[in-house]
């Protein structure tokens, strides 16, 4: 039998026997390592040593992290400029709004209802971002409903009290971004791995959950379908009708880049 920590990364599920792990823990302050791999974030103090810090997106091929957070959110804010604009073309022309009025249906008000941040500096942009993401959308409520009577009054509400929200709205996305390097790794976990040669540290960002499993359960993987050259895989096996790669060891590169 085995227990197996279960991550996940871009919706691809992976397994380290846990074995391997010594602790599961929050990032801490990482120091760059001048020329290092490109996957390796840099180093980090644990009990009395440093450890490398690897990036397992990055290992398997994928942005970073905080990458994809920065291509999420200018997308994001590209929706809503096309929303705020649609708006105005519907008061003005008279047309119907098909775009959404409510805050949780649009992608941000997704992300934003299933985000959460152990930083108290990050919760507060956070909050005040979600404030005002609310107010724009119900603002295009009563903006619709006024352009039933008086469309030169509703059309002056959209340029007025409307933008003036969706200003303040980019403006807290803004500052959102500016803080995605922390984000990052307050939803992003450190994996103590402790192989047969060395000890480090793998980030990554979703823990599913610790599996007790018996070894025949592990099915031989198509070698062509290798994910990484540094992640040797024993297997995969099925669980809750998801696929997952089972790692039998990662190794680091040799040495750092020139």
């Amino acid at each position: 039998m085995k227990d197996l920590i279960i991550f996940e990364v871009a919706k691809n599920r992976y397994a380290i026997d846990i074995e391997h792990i010594q602790r599961i823990t929050q990032i801490p302050v990482i120091t760059d390592i001048p020329n290092a791999h490109p996957f390796i974030e840099g180093m980090m103090s644990y009990e009395n040593r440093v450890v490398k810090v690897v990036g397992f997106r990055q290992m398997v091929g994928l942005k970073t992290y905080d990458e994809e957070l920065k291509a999420l959110f200018s997308d994001l804010k590209q929706q809503h400029k096309v929303w705020v604009e649609t708006l105005q073309n519907s008061v003005q022309k008279g047309v119907s709004f098909h775009l959404t009025t409510n805050p949780h249906l649009c992608n941000l008000g997704k992300w934003l209802d299933n985000f959460t941040s152990y930083d108290d500096h990050v919760s507060q942009i956070l909050k005040e971002l979600n404030d005002f993401h609310k107010r724009l959308h119900h603002s295009a409520i009563d903006v619709i409903e006024l352009a039933k009577s008086d469309q030169a009054g509703a059309s002056h509400e959209v340029d007025t009290s409307v933008m003036e929200i969706y200003d303040l709205t980019m403006y807290h996305i803004n500052q959102f971004i500016a803080e995605f390097n922390i984000v990052a790794n307050s939803l992003q976990k450190l994996l103590l791995y402790h192989g047969s040669k060395t000890a480090f540290a793998i980030k990554v960002v979703t823990i599913i959950d610790i599996a007790h499993i018996d070894e025949k359960m592990i099915q031989a993987s198509d070698e062509h379908n290798k994910v990484s050259e540094f992640l040797d895989l024993s297997g995969v096996i099925e669980l809750d009708g998801k696929l997952i790669n089972v790692i039998r060891s990662i190794d680091l590169p040799a040495r750092e880049v020139s």
